[in-house]
C-alpha cells in the first residue's frame, strides 16, 4: 500500500523523472526544455530553506507521485498564499494517489497559518480540474492564449481553496 512521506534527497532521481515526463512531456505544466537533477536538487534545497513541503508517494522503494507547494507571487502581501503541483507517475495516475498527496498538502498548509492554495491547470485538462473541484477547490480564473507549448497556444485555469481561520493583520 502506498504511503506518504517527506522527500528525501535519494528521491531526486525519481522526482526528476516523473516531473519530465509528466510536465515537460505533457500540459500538465508548461516548461518546454526538461529538468536536470541539479535542477532539482536546486529546487528541493529552495523549498526545503522555506519550509515548503516536497511529499512522495512510495510503494516500497519506488517513488509513485510527489507534490509540493511554493511561493505563489513574490511580493510580501502574497505570503499567506501557495501554489501547489502534483505529478503522478504514468501507469498510477488515477488510482487516488494524487488525492492522498493534495490533501496531505492542505493538511500542512493548514498547520502552517497558509489562507489560500493555489493550481493553475492547463484549460483543456478538465480532469485535473474536475480533480481539484471534488478536493474543494472552485474555478477561480482563466486566463486564455497566456501560454504557448508543443506549437499551440494555451489557455490557463486558476483553482482556489480559501481556509477558513483567523484573520491576520
Amino acid at each position: 500500500m502506498p504511503t506518504i512521506r517527506p522527500a528525501h534527497r535519494d528521491d531526486l532521481p525519481a522526482i526528476t523523472e516523473i516531473y519530465n515526463e509528466a510536465g515537460v512531456g505533457t500540459t500538465a505544466s508548461y516548461a518546454i526544455e526538461p529538468v536536470t537533477l541539479a535542477d532539482r536538487v536546486a529546487w528541493f534545497e529552495r523549498l526545503n530553506a522555506a519550509d515548503f513541503p516536497i511529499l512522495v508517494l512510495a510503494e516500497g522503494d519506488q517513488i509513485l507521485g510527489f507534490a509540493s507547494y511554493g511561493t505563489f507571487r513574490a511580493l510580501a502581501g502574497y505570503n499567506h498564499t501557495v501554489e501547489h503541483s502534483v505529478y503522478i507517475r504514468p501507469g498510477h495516475r488515477a488510482a487516488g494517489g494524487g488525492r492522498m498527496l493534495v490533501n496531505a498538502l492542505i493538511d500542512y498548509a493548514r498547520g502552517r497559518g497558509i489562507h489560500a492554495m493555489v493550481g493553475v491547470i492547463d484549460a483543456d485538462n478538465e480532469a485535473s480540474i474536475a480533480f481539484h473541484e471534488r478536493l474543494g477547490f472552485q474555478v477561480s480564473g482563466r486566463l486564455p492564449e497566456v501560454g504557448r507549448k508543443f506549437g499551440r497556444w494555451l489557455s490557463i485555469v486558476f483553482v482556489t481553496l480559501v481556509f477558513e481561520g483567523p484573520h491576520l493583520d
